[in-house]
């Protein structure tokens, strides 16, 4: 069994921006995952599942066409969880789109919440830490075009790494 992910990576030097921001609130996570916008969340599936799993990715890759992401300001899944984010500004459909697609697949997971694009930087975290978090990064803004995503495992170390590209339009 292996527990994937699949996220659209942000690229540099945004994500490694994200990540510093995450790491000066003092989140444990910060070097473990990289930046990214969820598109499946950590899912444990078995290893003959990974092979029908990949295909499909490369069909909805193939499928998909690349769109304008722009990150602007901070929001909070608080008081029901303990997350600060960087907002998904323009690009939400596209990413509502491509989740429905990936989840559609032979790999199924339930949301545990209703699927709500956005970045982490801070999670589990005491309020002053995340209201740090919220307040520093609320003018944050950038946009960058997005062309694919990534199939992330997630190691014994708890550290995710991208372990496969799928680029958009490339059947």
């Amino acid at each position: 069994m292996t527990t994937i992910g699949v996220s659209i990576p942000i690229p540099s030097p945004y994500g490694e921006q994200l990540q510093q921001a995450r790491r000066d609130v003092g989140d444990p996570l910060a070097d473990a995952v990289p930046a990214h916008v969820t598109l499946m969340p950590p899912t444990v599936v078995e290893d003959d599942e990974l092979a029908h799993l990949r295909s499909h990715l490369v069909k909805v890759a193939g499928d998909a066409r690349p769109f304008r992401m722009t990150l602007r300001g901070t929001g909070t899944f608080r008081p029901l969880s303990p997350v600060v984010f960087v907002a998904v500004a323009e690009g939400i459909a596209s990413c509502e789109r491509l989740e429905q697609a990936v989840r559609s697949g032979p790999v199924e997971r339930e949301l545990q919440f209703p699927y709500h694009p956005h970045v982490t930087i801070a999670h589990g975290l005491d309020d002053t830490a995340l209201d740090r978090a919220f307040d520093e990064l609320a003018s944050y803004d950038c946009r960058f075009e997005v062309g694919g995503f990534d199939l992330y495992e997630h190691g014994d170390d708890q550290v995710w790494r991208p372990v496969e590209s799928f680029v958009f339009g490339d059947r």
